[in-house]
């Protein structure tokens, strides 16, 4: 059979439930994983999903699939992505698959998959759709079992993290699986919970479970103004990125967050390095520096950050879109439930937590903008400006990923997604008058290249 080809992107596989992603597909996926789990010598996945309406399904197929290519299956349920990662290491299986659609409309679904403690993306995810296209499946009799890892998961984190006080928390999931988890931990660590949308329903029907987009924060900026809660924490649809909001309702994106965490690991690790994605603020590297870290920038994709994480021994990394990966006292891993832990702890050793965050260093900055082009587009264009670099007034031009134009007063970034057709970009600057500049630069230098598609900005 052929299965579409544009289910496989950079880092996971996802498309739309009976259309693009279908069971037989799914269980065809699984015995190309299972096949690569028993070359790689780590044959055994465990495996969760998240609270969509299609996640038993697909995750009985898949797994039928790894059984059917003699590898081993270990159910372990509804759940975050992380508790995949976590089960990988706890069970020592070191192989996983989160069954999840992340933060996509609910008729999605995909899957995020580790083999032998690497997460795959590009040509790895590839592969699987060759192997897939030309039968080449090993067989055998694999094993399926169910395991239960939540408690197990809440006890390390309770272990590890220490409040040096209580906390009243507020937490929106937006009806995502991180609902069936977060209460519980955040109460187990000493705090006062008030739940929004804590109900896990696949259909999402309060708002979408992304707190990346400002408009999905707006309940818990209002809960948080009338409320009795000091701080507010948000999370995605399948718990792998974290959202954070202050008691008179500021959002501190999650590079803003990275410097609090960077300055904590710091304090125990003075010169380690810490990675972030090209998306975040300039602001970050001077901020890990002053702090006696070693600033690292690097390519926006949770595969790609968690791959560098490993290869370089960094002890902290974060993406502007909110994955951000503890390697100090955790796996590696992203995991926006521990990642809002730690972010507590550090805030319940100083005087005012709120004051902490908003004194972080800040600047005037769009938020991420998208240019939508045809398929295939977007990284020829960047590839032309990457050759041309267009900027005469820039400090310097990083091309580690796209095209981020560091200058005096500011920075500029256009870059092709991984997953949809657009450029994305992003501009911050001291002051709105440079902002604007930055911007008409963007405009020259962009525009030109496809004068019939409007500029998002």
């Amino acid at each position: 059979m052929t299965i579409p080809a544009e289910i496989f992107r950079a880092y996971d596989i996802r498309g739309i439930v009976g259309r693009s992603l279908t069971v037989e597909g799914v269980r065809d996926i699984g015995r190309a994983l299972g096949s690569v789990g028993r070359e790689r010598g780590a044959a055994t996945f465990a495996v969760c999903r998240d609270g969509r309406l299609s996640g038993p399904e697909l995750a009985n197929a898949l797994m039928e699939g790894l059984v059917a290519a003699g590898a081993n299956a270990i159910d372990i349920g509804m759940g975050p992505t992380p508790l995949a990662y976590f089960a990988a290491h706890h069970l020592g299986c070191g192989s996983c698959v989160a069954v999840s659609g992340s933060h996509n409309p609910p008729e999605y679904n995909g899957l995020k998959m580790v083999v032998g403690g690497n997460a795959l993306y590009g040509d790895d995810i590839q592969d699987l759709r060759k192997r897939i296209e030309q039968k080449k499946f090993s067989s055998g009799p694999g094993k399926r079992s169910q395991a239960n890892v939540l408690d197990a998961y809440v006890d390390r984190i309770v272990g590890d993290v220490k409040l040096a006080r209580k906390f009243h928390i507020a937490i929106d999931c937006g009806n995502g699986v991180a609902g069936m988890l977060a209460p519980r931990l955040y109460r187990e660590l000493g705090c006062e919970v008030t739940e929004l949308y804590c109900e896990v329903d696949g259909t999402f029907p309060n708002h979408h479970p992304d707190p990346a987009q400002p408009k999905n924060l707006v309940e818990l900026i209002r809960t948080l103004k009338t409320g009795k809660a000091e701080l507010g924490l948000a999370f995605d649809g399948d718990g792998d990125r974290l959202g954070v909001v202050t008691k008179d309702g500021e959002i501190i994106f999650a590079d803003r967050q990275l410097m609090l965490l960077a300055k904590d690991v710091l304090s125990r690790n003075p010169g380690a390095e810490i990675i972030y994605d090209v998306k975040s603020t300039r602001l970050l590297a001077p901020y890990i520096e002053r702090h006696g870290g070693k600033p690292l920038l690097w390519k926006t994709g949770h595969s790609l950050i968690k791959a560098k994480l490993k290869e370089t021994g960094a002890l902290l990394a974060g993406e502007m879109s909110g994955h951000t990966f503890f390697k100090e006292r955790w796996y590696g891993f992203d995991d926006a439930l521990y990642g809002g832990a730690r972010l507590l702890e550090v805030l319940s050793k100083e005087k005012d937590a709120n004051q902490a965050l908003k004194s972080l260093p800040n600047a005037p900055s769009t938020p991420e903008l998208h240019w939508s082009l045809e398929e295939g587009e977007p990284h020829a264009l960047v590839a032309k400006l990457q050759a041309s670099k267009p900027f005469p007034g820039a400090e310097r031009v990083v091309t580690v990923d796209g095209v981020r134009v560091e200058y005096a007063d500011g920075f500029g970034l256009a870059r092709a997604s991984n997953t949809t057709p657009t450029i994305v970009m992003r501009f911050e600057a001291d002051n709105a008058a440079a902002l604007e500049r930055i911007k008409r630069d963007f405009r020259s230098a962009l525009q030109p290249l496809k004068p019939n598609a409007p500029l998002p900005y």
